[in-house]
């Protein structure tokens, strides 16, 4: 099987390559360096996991963040080769549509949803050994969250995801990915004995899903606190 990975030098593009490589060879590295170079080629399964994750990013640059998430989509559907075409989104696209972020993640994936052989996958928070931005690091570091403290998030270890994604890309439609469970920011800002003051609405990123997936979002508890004994 021939597996084209967008975006492979990114936080969740990289270690979705790393995770298939391992059980398909004939999977490529496609990146802003080189991504011209693939455009004839054909492949099975083409992942898209290049868009930006960066939400408050996108509050600031909605221009930006509409060129590098529904503009370079488009470009990829149309100027690439493939029999499926898998995209990776995120929960924004159905609770945050009030945001650019969230607005332009739909508008992604209903460009996606015009292929006839396609998987769409929303991912909540992530974390993992590369993160370096984002409401955990904000913790560590004691500095303002922009988020009330309320919110509920399920945490998503993006190493079990995937190797989940490896496992499943016969899936199609429409699915929410990660802990059927969740932690809110105050629980974790207690474990982490962090002196972050939260400002801002409730953010709630759970995952809405009739599956059961085989994971918690309270193992972002070990994970932070460790990252937190590092630094």
């Amino acid at each position: 099987m021939i597996i084209g990975v967008l975006g492979a030098n990114g936080f969740v593009g990289e270690s979705i390559y790393k995770k298939i490589l391992k059980t398909n060879k004939d999977t490529f590295k496609i990146t802003r360096e080189n991504h011209t170079n693939y455009q004839k080629k054909k492949f099975d399964i083409l992942i898209n996991s290049s868009m930006p994750s960066k939400r408050f990013w996108a509050k600031n640059n909605p221009n930006l963040d509409y060129e590098e998430t529904v503009i370079k989509t488009n470009y990829f559907i149309k100027n690439y080769s493939y029999t499926k075409f898998i995209h990776i989104s995120s929960v924004s696209a159905r609770c945050q549509l009030n945001t650019v972020y969230g607005k332009n993640k739909k508008l992604s994936e209903d460009l996606c949803l015009k292929i006839p052989n396609h998987l769409i996958i929303r991912l909540g928070p992530l974390f993992g050994k590369k993160l370096s931005k984002g409401v955990i690091i904000d913790m560590i570091n004691n500095s303002k969250v922009y988020i009330n403290e309320k919110s509920k998030y399920a945490f998503t270890n993006i190493d079990w995801f995937s190797n989940w994604l490896s496992k499943n890309l016969n899936q199609e439609g429409i699915m929410e990915v990660g802990p059927n469970n969740y932690l809110t920011l105050k629980d974790l800002s207690k474990e982490l004995k962090s002196s972050s003051k939260f400002e801002g609405l409730i953010d709630d990123q759970i995952i809405l899903t009739k599956h059961t997936f085989d994971t918690d979002a309270k193992n972002v508890i070990k994970f932070a606190k460790d990252l937190q004994n590092e630094i």
